[in-house]
């Protein structure tokens, strides 16, 4: 009885912990969404009442399509470029025994580690010494570096979880390593391939620091937003722009969530069905 009431007391306190972080963090992003339907140009409290013009200001801004073209661009290139790597270097971490594969394999997980103005600036000072100056493929460059990491690890999760009597049939059978990788491994890992290039796309698209050094003509959307902000005229238009950003991330990383859940889950069943 009394292991149970000391449960349940904990447990109401992690209950209020869990809530007031949830509060904590989750608050100010809500603030976004609800001033973007203000009418006013203060984000403050009482609202003046409820409007759509800031969305409709969206529309017809040429240079805010330039910087969501160049996002885009950017991120799709980004992204697969990332997940061929990541998914190229997790295999080998996963299935070869060089320690070789498993010193590569942590070095695309370091950047995770190093702060982005580090990187930042590392980057930029490389990119003047070769000549490539700042640029779209300057940014393309710092973005697969800063999506490396996760990709790697979604993809090392998932070689990891499939059993590996499968290759090794495949092997005994006659297959050739590249054969059983093409034609058992990379359909079973399509979930989380597609898992990792959507995080990696999010990861490319929302970045700032990276390309605030290597930005050259062309700013990216977060740069973008980061030039409006000071003109406070513009706050509400931001907003509205944040909240549309917010919803389409939001709906990514769910669908990027699902998938990976669903290869998991594939890799459970598949054997116990066998």
């Amino acid at each position: 009885m009394s292991a149970r009431a000391n449960h349940g007391g904990g447990g109401g306190w992690l209950g209020v912990y869990v809530l007031a972080y949830l509060v904590f963090l989750y608050l100010p992003v809500a603030l976004i969404p609800i001033f973007s339907f203000n009418d006013s140009i203060q984000a403050a409290f009482p609202l003046k009442g409820f409007t759509t013009a800031w969305y409709q200001q969206l529309a017809g801004n040429d240079a805010l399509t330039g910087a969501v073209m160049t996002s885009l661009t950017i991120g799709l290139v980004a992204a697969s470029i990332a997940t061929l790597c990541g998914t190229t270097i997790a295999y080998m971490d996963t299935h070869c025994t060089s320690r070789l594969a498993g010193i590569i394999s942590g070095i695309a997980r370091l950047p995770i580690l190093i702060p982005g103005v580090i990187v930042g600036i590392a980057l930029l000072i490389f990119v003047n010494l070769i000549g490539l100056g700042p640029s779209r493929t300057a940014i393309v460059a710092g973005h697969v570096l800063a999506g490396l990491p996760t990709t790697v690890v979604v993809m090392r999760g998932r070689f990891a979880s499939i059993p590996k009597s499968i290759p090794e049939a495949a092997e005994d059978l006659g297959a050739r390593e590249w054969l059983v990788f093409w034609r058992i491994m990379l359909p079973l890992s399509l979930p989380a391939i597609g898992s990792a290039f959507m995080l990696a796309f999010l990861i490319s698209f929302d970045e700032f620091i990276i390309a605030f050094f290597l930005a050259g003509t062309e700013p990216t959307l977060p740069l973008y937003i980061w030039t409006q902000l000071r003109f406070p005229k513009s706050l509400p238009v931001v907003m509205a722009l944040g909240t549309v950003i917010l919803v389409v991330s939001i709906v990514i990383a769910t669908a990027a969530e699902l998938l990976r859940n669903r290869g998991l889950a594939g890799a459970r069943i598949k054997p116990a069905a066998a």
